[in-house]
């Protein structure tokens, strides 16, 4: 005779990392979005944000359009991670999305193609979310066209290649050192990329729970 299968009950923490990340990715989600040739309001405070694409004109990305598939996501926050020194402005989340609208302009792309989310947070949750954003979606201006979000290199980091999101999307007032990307080469790698994106869309945690 076999011995009776031991009992024991379920566990759940409300406030494991994995849980926590799950609420701030589905409360994110639920924001409106916001075309970027929309006049925004100025607001204050730090946050959590992802650009996406809702247009037709450009063959790279409409395979997103209508989909909640971010192609960016960051955060700007109150105070520096790594110097605990608070931000010089009192709207960084609202700053860092112009400049943002400013680069997709100077790349070529159309503005009222593109949307964005916003979600004002503390400091202290950030993380969590974008951590749970780009690691479910894996963006591809974060995971391949990567360099969208950079600023002007300084004078002693100029010999460093054209980013890639550059190389693709060409015209923001950059300067590079001679070093090249293959334009070809990663249109098709974020073009791989997107589709697997699409794919896997529903495997999300957020969404399947949303789907049961």
């Amino acid at each position: 005779m076999s011995a009776p299968d031991v009992y024991r009950p379920a566990f759940f923490d409300p406030l494991s990392t994995e849980h926590l990340t799950w609420i701030i990715c589905r409360q994110f989600e639920e924001q409106p979005p916001v075309r970027l040739d929309t006049v925004m309001p100025s607001f204050e405070g730090p946050g959590l944000y992802a650009i996406y694409y809702e247009g037709d004109s450009c063959d790279l990305y409409r395979p997103l359009s209508g989909l909640t598939i971010p192609l960016y996501v960051g955060q700007s926050r109150s105070t520096n991670s790594a110097t605990g020194r608070t931000n010089p402005s009192t709207r960084p989340l609202y700053s860092r999305v112009q400049q943002h609208r400013r680069s997709i302009i100077e790349g070529g792309l159309p503005p009222e193609e593109f949307s964005v989310r916003l979600l004002a947070m503390p400091d202290v949750h950030i993380d969590l979310g974008e951590n749970g954003l780009r690691v479910g979606y894996q963006p591809v201006w974060n995971s391949v066209l990567n360099g969208f979000g950079s600023h002007e290199q300084g004078s002693t980091t100029r010999r460093s290649s054209r980013s890639k999101w550059d190389t693709v999307h060409e015209g923001r007032s950059r300067t590079y050192g001679a070093a090249k990307h293959d334009r070809g080469e990663l249109i098709a790698r974020a073009t791989e990329a997107i589709r697997q994106q699409v794919e896997r869309y529903n495997e999300l945690p957020w969404h399947r729970a949303a789907l049961e």
